[in-house]
């Protein structure tokens, strides 16, 4: 089973990065980190910062596009 590096702290608390590599991010979604690049040349992947020459996530904003994806209605 894979282990999830994404700290359990919120995001102002101890012991959590407050940014994320594609390859974080990937493990926590359960997608290849390709499939990140994708979405964001897509345009449609969770918002994503570059640092120099590094692509980082927030964990705030991989949350808040997660639940975006996934507030859809059931009932039909």
């Amino acid at each position: 089973m894979p282990r999830n590096p994404r700290p359990a702290a919120d995001a102002g608390g101890a012991g959590r990065a407050p940014l994320a590599t594609p390859e974080e991010v990937a493990v926590y979604l359960g997608v290849p980190v390709k499939t990140l690049y994708q979405w964001r040349h897509r345009r449609i992947g969770p918002n994503v910062l570059k640092v120099g020459r590094h692509l980082r996530y927030r964990w705030q904003e991989v949350d808040a596009w997660l639940n975006a994806q996934t507030s859809y209605d059931l009932t039909a």
